[in-house]
């Protein structure tokens, strides 16, 4: 998954320093997440592939709310791009969220199942 914000590319955080220096060059703007998937077999490589984009907008808030967000999400912000889990108290941090949320999440989980249902690995 990469995330971009009008040209910067963010990678993880690597300490809490980091993940404040992220919120707050996120905070206010709109950014991109572009999370992609892939299947292979042993004879023929990748055989199915699929790149999602989601748009999400940061609502305008304190250095005190992101120094108070990190605190409360501890570690968890270290392994998320942009210094946030949507599923949890990252919710907080947004005032627009667009696009697929399984894909937000890392894995564009409902074009992957119907891949797999059209190859009959899943019952449909």
């Amino acid at each position: 998954q990469t995330l971009d914000c009008e040209g910067r590319h963010f990678d993880k955080p690597n300490d809490h320093s980091a993940a404040k220096k992220q919120l707050l060059a996120l905070r206010g703007r709109r950014h991109r997440l572009v999370t992609a998937v892939a299947a292979a077999t042993a004879g023929d490589g990748v055989v199915w592939s699929h790149c999602e984009e989601a748009g999400l907008t940061m609502r305008p808030f304190s250095d005190a709310f992101a120094e108070r967000y990190l605190a409360q999400a501890g570690d968890a912000v270290l392994s998320s791009v942009g210094a946030y889990q949507l599923e949890g108290l990252g919710a907080q941090l947004f005032s627009r969220v667009e696009g697929d949320f399984f894909a937000i999440l890392g894995l564009p989980l409902l074009p992957l199942l119907d891949f797999l249902r059209h190859r009959g690995e899943l019952s449909s």
